[in-house]
């Protein structure tokens, strides 16, 4: 493998924290554990780039996993070796549980198949999570042969053992130091690097879902749910990556498991592990009735009840499932969430506290290939450390003063966006003290609005009347342009949708020249330094160069009316139009041409799902429309939810018939000041 630029740089900054992603692949299918195991021993003895140290590594780790690691026959070996020599090292998942009988711990190995080793008090209290489901350890066991003589004996026991984790102090400082050397777009890569993908093989939108994956993993009590195709990776990260995580096969669970057993008092899941991960999240079933209701509890509060005590718990969880069907199916067979169990998929308050749904469908089916990477990144068990230790605190306070929310969050959507940013910020930023650009900022902005919002058009599809608006917008700074964030998989360039266009963009429809049908365009304007208005389209058809030129010389006349202290002439304005339909003239679009230019240069946008019908003459005058019928016809067709017509064109649409009537709004203007106020969002 030859090193590329990102190698070079990470090794110059992680020297010691590096493993080669191929290499962890390799051992990771010859031996039964998983991927973090391997990698802990990898980075313990191959944490370089120099290829003869890796080399020299490389036997060592083999031995080790050849000695250490137990395969399906050889259960009796490793027996029969502890009995000759009186002990053996072993890696295994560490289980214990209270034998009340003799109020003594014992652990179950299950790569030995052996259920009663025993083990002293303070191992077990040292280490919590043996008591849940376990953990990967290194274990020495021992035998002691005169116990085997005994009745009912119980000759092995763990006389020591050592969590497959990082135990430095200092592995934050050495993150923050390293990271000051990345740009922003290059770390990103090296995170996706560091959890065994290659970055240069995925879409931007599939490193989103990456990087939505990783957020759990570094911020308190986050609620994420994933679903889409099978075969892309969604469960990977919660069950190789990082030994404070715990995978949910089957999403069978038992509410003492997963918050607190009663009988014991020993707590759960939830409580041990920094994310918990509900694979195949349709078969989600607890063993209690009220299973589901501590679920919504804790999600919402990060703390539950059981018994006269209240607990709080830091797990994060992870919903990820399948569709059986691609998500433009899913969309009209149901909703984004119908593969939860029957109790939660239409459940608006469950759904509520979910705080970002990452879409699955954007992420490939992976081929290694083609998707797992060869290059370096860093050691999993050191960057899962590091993930737990920015656990710690928020780092929303770097919206201050620089980004506000448009009226459509309500304040759960606020809490789910801000600890979704609080999230990529820690991933992306992890020293606190380092800027962020305002791009990077609006980026994550941007996906963490995105992600929220996918959960409130469920909502809305399954409660309209509570949940009608879901246009999450943002400010960048005091004086920012209102920008709306919509979700791509409800989203076209080509429909005409109830979200608002950006500030200059108009949906418009001309009437059709000399007997042609109605069609329907789009006209963007923006505006920079310099003065008057170049067209961009090539070639220019004569007739929208007309329309262009009646509703720039209206500009400059009206300008008091329509932008008020602003003055046109002294902006350059490009204009583009483009056509949706077949017809491409752009004939009679002189107001709409206007109104994007105001629109523009107000920095304000128009209404959504609105469709603007004018031609003006140089003197300011609305021309009649010669087939508003058959404009409008054309109008609910294409989906617009208002249509803005010259109030001369009132009587004619008398004739509109009372079906079509009922499936628009059509509001009237008397002039273009009157038009641009009944446009613009308010």
């Amino acid at each position: 493998m030859e090193l590329d630029h990102l190698d070079q740089l990470a090794a110059s900054a992680f020297d010691g924290y590096l493993v080669r992603k191929d290499l962890v692949r390799r051992y990771s299918r010859q031996y039964p554990v998983p991927t973090y195991v391997v990698e802990f021993l990898l980075g313990r003895y191959c944490a370089t780039v120099n290829e003869q140290e890796i080399e020299e590594g490389l036997k060592v780790v083999e031995r080790q996993l050849q000695d250490r690691t137990v395969r399906t026959s050889e259960q009796e070996l490793f027996k029969a070796r502890a009995r000759e020599k009186g002990s053996v090292k072993l890696i295994d998942i560490v289980k214990a549980r209270l034998d009340a009988k003799t109020d003594s711990f014992l652990v179950e190995l299950p790569s030995l198949g052996i259920k009663d080793v025993r083990i002293d008090d303070a191992l077990v209290n040292e280490h919590e999570r043996m008591l849940t489901d376990g953990f990967y350890a290194e274990v020495s066991l021992t035998y002691d042969a005169a116990i085997a003589d005994e009745k009912h004996s119980r000759p092995f026991a763990i006389d020591s053992l050592r969590a497959i984790q990082l135990s430095k102090s200092d592995v934050l400082e050495t993150l923050r130091n390293g990271r000051q050397r990345f740009t922003t777009g290059e770390w990103r890569d090296f995170l996706l690097r560091s959890v065994g993908l290659e970055p240069t093989s995925l879409s931007e939108r599939a490193k989103m879902v990456g990087l939505l994956r990783m957020v759990p993993f570094v911020e308190r009590n986050f609620n994420l749910v994933e679903l889409g195709p099978r075969g892309t990776g969604k469960s990977h990260l919660y069950q190789q990556i990082s030994p404070y995580s715990h995978l949910i096969s089957g999403g069978k669970a038992t509410v003492a498991k997963m918050f607190v057993n009663m009988s014991t008092g020993q707590r759960g899941l939830v409580c041990l592990y920094d994310v918990v991960c509900f694979d195949e999240v349709s078969g989600i079933s607890f063993d209690q009735k009220d299973g589901v209701n501590i679920l919504k509890g804790f999600m919402a509060a990060g703390e539950f009840s059981r018994g006269k005590d209240s607990i709080r718990a830091s797990g994060s969880l992870v919903m990820v499932g399948n569709f059986d069907v691609d998500v433009e199916q899913q969309q009209r067979v149901g909703h984004l969430l119908s593969p939860l169990p029957a109790e939660m998929r239409s459940d608006t308050a469950f759904m509520d506290r979910i705080h970002a749904y990452a879409p699955g469908w954007d992420f490939p089916k992976l081929k290694a290939s083609e998707h797992l990477t060869d290059h370096f990144g860093l050691v999993t068990d050191y960057l899962s450390e590091c993930w737990t230790n920015l656990r710690e605190g928020t780092r929303i306070s770097a919206l201050q003063g620089r980004a506000h929310w448009g009226g459509a969050l309500s304040g759960r959507d606020i809490e789910a966006v801000n600890k979704t940013i609080s999230g990529l910020l820690k991933l992306m930023f992890p020293d606190p003290e380092m800027p962020i650009p305002n791009d990077d900022l609006e980026t994550i902005l941007r996906i963490a609005l995105e992600a929220r919002r996918r959960v409130k058009e469920q909502q809305k599809r399954c409660l309209k009347t509570e949940f009608r608006n879901t246009h999450f917008s943002y400010f960048m700074g005091l004086e920012g342009i209102e920008q709306f964030v919509s979700t791509p998989e409800l989203h076209s360039d080509e429909a005409i949708e109830a979200d608002p266009l950006p500030p200059g963009q108009i949906w418009t429809i001309s009437p059709g020249a000399e007997g042609a049908p109605p069609s329907l365009y789009r006209v963007e304007a923006t505006y920079g330094p310099g003065s008057g208005v170049k067209i961009l389209n090539a070639p220019i058809s004569p007739a929208f160069r007309e329309s262009v030129r009646f509703g720039e010389q209206n500009l400059y006349t009206q300008a008091k009316r329509l932008v008020g202290d602003r003055d046109p002439r002294s902006h350059e304005f490009s204009v583009q139009l483009r056509a949706i339909d077949m017809e491409h003239s752009g004939d009679g679009l002189g107001l709409s041409v206007l109104l994007a230019l105001s629109s523009a240069l107000i920095e304000r946008s128009i209404k959504g799902g609105l469709i603007v019908v004018g031609s003006l003459n140089l003197g300011g005058s609305v021309e009649m429309i010669p087939n508003p019928v058959a404009v409008a016809e054309l109008a609910v067709e294409k989906g617009a939810a208002e249509l803005l017509m010259p109030i001369s064109a009132r009587r004619q649409l008398l004739e509109l018939s009372d079906e079509m009537a009922t499936k628009i709004n059509i509001v009237f203007y008397s002039d273009s000041a009157d038009a641009f106020m009944k446009a613009v969002l308010e």
